[in-house]
């Protein structure tokens, strides 16, 4: 291959010119006279062995090239980056590992300078690379202002036309940014957290209607992505999401695409109960019936003790709906209505009926409990000690809802303490012909749980 390379070099010398200047004094792409030879050469000499992945071999050729004539070819910075990468890779000083990343850097914004205007690969694209690579390298040195900046930039310029990974980035920074101090960055957040929702919708709608499905398919995850952390931030409160989207519900009532994107999020954030929630499925069932909106007109007629037009609706979305999340919802959701009628036995049936969709619901297991607790006096009506075995069962299920949901863990073990006050006593469970401290006691009827007794 080397035998190769080098007679390849040697026919371009023997065409070179008297006159030399390089490509980055004279602001050509190659330069002239020997100096367009010589950066003619060395691009021959570093592709092949930057293909081959030899970047130790490939360095030399390609650094003569990105310093002499970086214009000259858009290789310089595919290749430059695995070059630089392998570098950084091989380096244990971290104060050297450092100085490389900032070439890396640099290697980038030299991208954008001489190739920035690329239609495919132009600046954004660039931008969104290159701090995708800042934050693989950096890790949790990473600087979120850093990036916020970078994609910031890139978003003030190119506004709803930004390559979607520049959103999605520009979002992890904001996110990153509003976590390491929330009352500073709380108002940012959800500011660019609206913004970007906006463009990406629109961008999704664009792709949607040139059936372009590899566009639809890479905006629809990023998409995803900046939802799920706003899901999951401190900032997406019920109050503040009403704040936000009960405006926009209004202005988009006809928008049945906008209706469904925004029911799904605030039910993700634990709003359901919202006025935002329950308006934007009133106006969706009318254009359109689903699970999601009959469970909105559910829940508004839950709120307003309407109990048989809840149960309408509920039973109407779990036919329609093949989502498990959605359906453990629904089922929860007429458990909790039973529950709140004093039927007792058959929120435990709908409570059960969750769990089969959606083993992990810790709220579903303090309903059975509560419902033990408000409903178990009946099981041992003339046996008092017996009677408080029920508890048992109570704090078992709340044990069950700590270990299996850490977002109910703190209402779990509140009511643990309370429920844990009831147990019979040891000189009860002592002076009781059918209790044996340690062993195991049957509840039987609607309850069927088999308890150690404490």
């Amino acid at each position: 291959m080397k035998s190769k390379i080098f007679l390849l070099a040697a026919v371009f010398l023997i065409t070179a010119g008297v006159n030399a200047q390089k490509g980055v004094d004279s602001g050509t792409p190659y330069g002239s006279g020997e100096d367009s030879i010589r950066c003619l050469t060395n691009i021959s000499l570093f592709i092949p062995y930057a293909k081959s992945n030899n970047f130790k071999d490939a360095y030399p050729f390609w650094k003569i090239v990105y310093d002499e004539c970086p214009a000259s070819t858009k290789n310089i910075y595919v290749y430059g980056v695995n070059i630089i990468s392998w570098q950084i890779s091989q380096e244990t000083d971290a104060t050297r590992k450092d100085a490389l990343i900032n070439d890396l850097m640099k290697l980038y914004d030299d991208r954008i300078k001489y190739f920035g205007d690329d239609k495919q690969y132009g600046k954004d694209w660039i931008v969104s690379r290159k701090a995708q690579t800042y934050n693989q390298l950096k890790g949790d040195n990473t600087d979120p202002g850093v990036i916020y900046k970078w994609t910031g930039d890139v978003l003030d310029e190119f506004k709803d036309k930004t390559e979607p990974l520049a959103i999605s980035l520009y979002m992890f920074a904001s996110f990153k940014l509003m976590q390491n101090d929330t009352d500073k960055y709380k108002s940012q957040y959800v500011n660019d957290f609206l913004k970007c929702s906006d463009i990406l919708d629109a961008q999704y709608a664009a792709a949607e209607a040139a059936n372009n499905e590899k566009d639809a398919e890479n905006i629809l995850t990023r998409k995803t992505e900046i939802e799920q952390n706003f899901a999951a931030s401190s900032v997406a409160d019920c109050e503040t999401l009403q704040s936000i989207y009960a405006s926009k519900i209004e202005e988009n009532k006809d928008n049945l695409d906008f209706l469904k994107e925004t029911m799904t999020l605030l039910r993700r954030v634990g709003c359901k109960e919202s006025d935002a929630y329950i308006a934007a499925a009133e106006y969706s069932y009318q254009m359109e019936p689903t699970a999601e909106s009959a469970m909105g007109l559910g829940t508004k007629a839950f709120k307003d003790k309407d109990y048989a037009t809840a149960e309408k609706y509920y039973n109407e979305a779990i036919s329609m709906s093949d989502n498990s999340d959605i359906k453990a919802d629904l089922y929860y959701a007429l458990g909790a209505m039973a529950s709140q009628q004093g039927q007792h036995v058959k929120s435990k049936q709908y409570s059960q009926k969750c769990l089969a969709e959606k083993p992990g619901y810790g709220r579903a297991y303090i309903l059975i409990a509560q419902a033990y607790a408000a409903g178990g006096k009946g099981v041992f009506p003339d046996d008092p000690v017996l009677m408080k075995c029920v508890y048992y069962a109570v704090v078992d299920k709340l044990e069950r809802a700590r270990h299996v949901d850490s977002s109910v863990a703190d209402e779990a073990a509140r009511l643990i303490a309370t429920y844990s006050k009831y147990f019979p006593t040891k000189e009860e469970v002592f002076m009781h012909p059918s209790l044996n401290a340690g062993e195991n006691f049957a509840i039987g009827s609607w309850i069927g749980e088999t308890v150690r007794i404490r």
